[in-house]
């Protein structure tokens, strides 16, 4: 039998006036299923704040932004329990057309070196399907925050989606020349309209290789994250709705609430007002010496051009 210093548990209830499953209800035994739900309604409200969007790591980050230190395996558990886990995306269809006569630039996002926002841009394009039909969303990121700072849906595929994307970024941010924007080989971004504005603002076009979206990951990730999380939980009946949800989407949560592993699991605006981007430096492109570069031949090497881009390095103004 427990004892208590020379008492015997069940003498102490006696001399409480207390049963014995009462004495036990008020022990550890109570205090951890108590701890339980407090851990449990505290990932139930994370979930629901986040509309299911946030997985067990990063709810599991939040937690412990709140105080509560819980292992990543227990919320886990516990969201498999209460099916909280987030919806996995669906299969991702690509949506460039790169079979075009137009030109292509050299990828100059590779050789960047961040240390600030407006620096480098990154621009795509995905599909969404609203009851029978398909729409588009054109989307263009700061790729130092991960902050979308441009975006346009439409019916159509044309240059005026993109373009919409474009002048959205360029009004909220009026970025110095020397800006890099960099794409895909696609013919929305290398045409002459597109081109025309870049090159209006001071912008320098960059263009991945083909057939690799690790040259434009950031962008790549945010679609995927968008559909995940957006777009395959719901249901849209009609394009505005489409466009009022993701307008919520990106400008409420997506820019300033949702936690990014890449950023230190901060958002990208908590992570744009960091102290260390008052005193950020340029971002600079280095190439070897005594080396010319040219445009892509479409093999992701360089090949001979008429208008080489001279040996050194490229600057791009930072912008805080």
């Amino acid at each position: 039998m427990s004892m208590q210093g020379s008492l015997a548990i069940e003498r102490m209830c006696q001399m409480a006036g207390v049963s014995r499953a009462g004495f036990y209800r008020s022990g550890p035994e109570q205090a951890a299923v108590e701890e339980d739900m407090e851990v449990r309604s505290a990932i139930q409200q994370i979930a629901l704040e986040h509309r299911g969007r946030y997985g067990y790591r990063r709810i599991g980050v939040e937690l412990r932004r709140r105080g509560i230190l819980v292992n990543h395996k227990r919320v886990a558990r516990i969201m498999r329990e209460d099916n909280l886990l987030a919806v996995q995306r669906r299969k991702f269809v690509a949506t460039t057309d790169s079979q075009h006569e137009l030109e292509v630039y050299l990828n100059l996002a590779r050789r960047m070196n961040l240390t600030g926002v407006n620096q480098l841009w990154v621009a795509d394009i995905t599909y969404i399907r609203v009851l029978a039909e398909f729409v588009y969303l054109a989307v263009i990121l700061d790729a130092f925050s991960r902050m979308v700072i441009g975006w346009a849906l439409e019916r159509t595929m044309t240059v005026a989606l993109t373009l919409g994307a474009l002048r959205q970024a360029i009004a909220q941010r009026r970025p110095s020349p020397g800006l890099v924007h960099h794409s895909d080989r696609g013919l929305q971004y290398a045409s002459k309209e597109y081109v025309l504005v870049l090159e209006k603002h001071g912008m320098i076009p960059s263009m991945s290789r083909p057939g690799n979206p690790y040259d434009n990951a950031s962008c790549e990730s945010f679609m995927k994250t968008l559909k995940r999380e957006e777009i395959h939980a719901q249901a849209y009946e009609s394009l505005e709705q489409l466009r009022s949800n993701i307008e919520l989407f990106i400008e409420r949560y997506y820019n300033q609430q949702r936690l990014h592993s890449a950023l230190g699991y901060r958002s990208p605006e908590e992570f744009e007002q960091q102290p260390a981007l008052a005193d950020c430096k340029a971002a600079t492109m280095t190439f070897p010496p005594n080396e010319c570069f040219y445009e892509d031949a479409g093999d992701g090497d360089a090949s001979p051009s008429p208008d080489p881009i001279p040996a050194g390095t490229k600057t791009a103004v930072c912008q805080s």
